[in-house]
């Protein structure tokens, strides 16, 4: 009785770390760009037309979570600012852009974070830093929930991607908060991982930003 009851949690914890996290997460939509040039700074593409709200780092977040047949590693990035342009107190007709350091990507473990660095995932030398910027927020239908589309760039690949997104206007500040799964293979993160512990597609993304607004 002692072993089936030893093996049966055995078997729940190797399971548990076989999880795919992407799994019960919306899943974002890719297509081609609007534009084919690179972005390079976002900031630069912004004509302001109403309200330029700082993204404030200290207050917001920028995380993920990818997985491999053995199990799970969270990370984020310590380093990235951002601008929502706040436009007649709209969502959608508001826009936001994004500017990730990759070189400040942090993991649960070392190893991981050195390796994230390299020609197997972001290229960090070579290219180091990501850009997001919006061009297109659409509400759902539910109270403060859109999908907003924009152009991303990551690697030197520059896709347009749409994903779900709470984006809460208050007096006091302007909040979006997301969590998705992306195929890591649309931005030419190919890495498979060793044969016997392959790494997944799809990673899950976490944006938690905040910007206050002037009183």
């Amino acid at each position: 009785m002692k072993l089936t009851v030893y093996i049966f949690l055995l078997l729940t914890l190797f399971l548990s770390g076989c999880e795919n996290p992407a799994a019960n997460k919306v899943r974002a939509t890719t297509s081609e760009p609007a534009t084919a040039s690179a972005i390079g700074n976002p900031f630069d593409l912004f004509e302001m037309k109403g309200t330029a709200l700082p993204v404030l780092p200290g207050s917001s977040k920028i995380e993920f979570t990818g997985s491999k047949v053995t199990g799970r590693h969270d990370g984020g990035f310590r380093s990235f600012k951002g601008v929502i342009d706040l436009v007649s107190e709209k969502a959608e007709e508001s826009r936001v852009a994004v500017q990730i350091d990759m070189r400040s990507v942090f993991t649960d473990t070392d190893t991981l974070t050195k390796h994230l660095q390299t020609g197997d995932f972001f290229q960090a030398d070579q290219y180091p830093t990501s850009s997001f910027v919006s061009n297109k927020i659409v509400p759902t239908g539910d109270d403060e929930n859109y999908l907003v589309t924009g152009d991303i760039e990551m690697r030197g690949v520059k896709r347009s991607i749409t994903f779900p997104a709470t984006i809460t206007i208050k007096p006091d500040e302007v909040a979006v908060n997301s969590e998705f799964a992306i195929n890591r293979k649309d931005f030419g993160i190919v890495y498979t991982g060793k044969a016997d512990d392959l790494i997944r597609d799809d990673v899950v993304i976490k944006l938690d930003l905040h910007s206050l607004r002037p009183r």
